[in-house]
C-alpha cells in the first residue's frame, strides 16, 4: 500500500496539484506561494526543484515494483516466464507513448519516438532484464557502471562547437549557402569537450545526428537517446530498494533507517559530483540520477514508515486510488483533458462572476475541479477493481 499511495502522490501533482498551486500564486503573489509555484516549476536548464523529482520518482518505483512483480513470476513460470513479461510490458508501453505523442496521425518525420513512456519502457526493459539476471551486487555494480559510463561519454567524447539552442540551424545553413543543416553541422571543424550547455553537449547533439521523427526541443529531445542511460540507473536504484523491502530477514523499522540513510549519502554524493558534472534534467546527468534517486529514497522512507510501520492508512485513500491506475489516468487525462471536462462545467458566466468577486477565483474552481475529475475517476476504477494491467 506504501508503495501504491507513493505513485499516486507522485500522479497527483502531475493530474493538476501543480496548476492548484500556480493558480494560487496569481490570486496572490507572497513568499509562500511564490516559493511553491518555484518548487512546480522545472529548471531551465541546470538545477533541482520539486517538480523535477516527480519524472525519476515514478522511474524509481517502477524499479522497486518490478522486484515484487516479477518475482512472482519467475516463482511462477521461471525466467523465461519473466523474460516474456519483460517484452510484452516495454512493447505495450512504447506503443502507448507513441499513442500519447499523436500516434499514426502524424507522418513518421513528425512523430515523436521518445518521450515518458517510451522512456520509463526503456529503463524498465533493461532493469528488469538486469534483475532478472543479477543478485543484489551485480545490479548495484551495473548501477554504477552504467552512471559512471554516462559521465564518461559526456565528458570525454569531443563535439563539433555549435550551439544548437542559439540559432535555427536551418538559418545558419542559409548563410553558408546551403539548404541542408546537417551538412553545415558537418562543415564545422572546431571541437570542443566536456562541456554541458543547453544545446551543446554530446547528448543533444547525438540525438540532432540520430534520433530521428520530432524532436520535443527542436533540434534534440530532453527525453533522448543517450539519457536513457542514467535513467535504466535511475530504475536500478528502485530494483536496489525493492530488494531491501522485500527482504524478510530485515525489521520494518530498520528497513526505513537503510532507506533514509541511503537517500542521504545519494543527495550528498549527487550534489557533491555536481560541482564537476552538474545536475541537470534535461540530459539526466548522473549527479542528477543520483540527487532524484535519494530523495526518492527518502519520499520511499517516509511513506513506508507512515504506513507499513505506523498503520496510518486512512489519508492514502485517494493517492491509492491513483497509484494503482497510475498508467490509466496518466492517458485518460492526455485524451479527456480533465480541466477541459471541468471548464465545461465551471466555465462561462460561473468563472467569469468568481473572477469578478475575486480575480483568479473562477481559474482555481476549473483546475481544482480537474484535479477533483481525476481522482473521482480512479476512484470509480478502484471500487469497480478496474486495473490496467500491461
Amino acid at each position: 500500500m506504501s508503495l501504491d499511495a507513493l505513485r499516486g502522490f507522485d500522479m497527483f501533482w502531475i493530474l493538476g496539484a501543480d496548476s492548484i498551486v500556480h493558480a494560487l500564486q496569481q490570486m496572490s503573489r507572497n513568499p509562500a506561494t511564490n516559493f511553491l509555484a518555484d518548487q512546480l516549476t522545472h529548471k531551465d536548464w541546470q538545477g533541482f526543484a520539486f517538480y523535477d523529482l516527480i519524472f525519476p520518482l515514478f522511474v524509481f518505483i517502477m524499479g522497486v515494483s518490478l522486484v515484487f512483480s516479477l518475482s512472482r513470476e519467475r516463482e511462477q513460470h521461471g525466467n523465461a516466464g519473466a523474460l516474456k513479461r519483460i517484452f510484452r510490458r516495454f512493447f505495450l508501453l512504447y506503443a502507448l507513448g507513441i499513442f500519447y505523442y499523436g500516434g499514426f496521425a502524424n507522418s513518421f518525420e513528425q512523430m515523436r519516438l521518445v518521450g515518458v513512456l517510451p522512456r520509463i519502457a526503456t529503463a524498465y526493459l533493461f532493469a528488469a532484464i538486469l534483475f532478472t539476471c543479477f543478485k543484489a551486487r551485480g545490479l548495484a555494480i551495473a548501477c554504477v557502471t552504467l552512471l559512471l559510463g554516462y559521465w564518461a561519454l559526456m565528458a570525454n567524447i569531443p563535439i563539433r562547437d555549435i550551439d544548437l539552442d542559439k540559432e535555427p540551424l536551418a538559418v545558419l545553413a542559409a548563410q553558408h549557402g546551403t539548404t541542408n543543416a546537417h551538412e553545415l553541422y558537418l562543415r564545422t571543424t572546431n571541437y570542443v569537450s566536456g562541456v554541458y550547455d543547453s544545446g551543446r553537449n554530446v547528448a543533444n547533439h547525438f540525438d540532432f545526428l540520430y534520433l530521428p521523427g520530432r524532436k520535443h526541443d527542436g533540434n534534440y529531445d530532453p527525453e533522448g537517446l543517450l539519457s536513457s542511460i542514467p535513467a535504466v540507473a535511475t530504475a536500478l536504484l528502485g530494483v536496489l530498494c525493492g530488494l531491501l523491502l522485500r527482504n524478510p530477514g530485515i525489521a520494518d523499522a530498520q528497513k526505513v533507517r537503510m532507506l533514509a540513510l541511503g537517500g542521504v549519502a545519494a543527495v550528498a554524493l549527487g550534489w557533491l559530483w555536481g560541482i564537476q558534472f552538474p545536475v541537470i534534467k534535461k540530459i539526466w546527468t548522473s549527479s542528477y540520477a543520483l540527487v532524484a534517486g535519494g530523495y526518492s529514497a527518502l519520499l520511499l522512507a517516509l511513506f513506508y514508515w507512515l504506513v507499513e510501520v505506523r498503520q496510518l492508512r486512512r489519508w492514502t485513500t485517494p493517492f491509492v486510488w491513483i497509484g494503482t491506475n497510475a498508467i490509466t489516468v496518466y492517458l485518460a487525462n492526455n485524451l479527456l483533458d480533465f480541466d477541459r471536462v471541468a471548464n465545461r462545467l465551471f466555465g462561462g458566466e460561473i468563472k467569469s462572476a468568481l473572477n469578478g468577486a475575486l480575480p483568479g477565483l473562477g481559474e482555481l474552481l476549473i483546475v481544482a475541479g480537474g484535479l477533483s475529475l481525476g481522482i473521482l475517476f480512479c476512484g470509480w476504477l478502484y471500487r469497480r477493481k478496474i486495473f490496467l494491467r500491461l
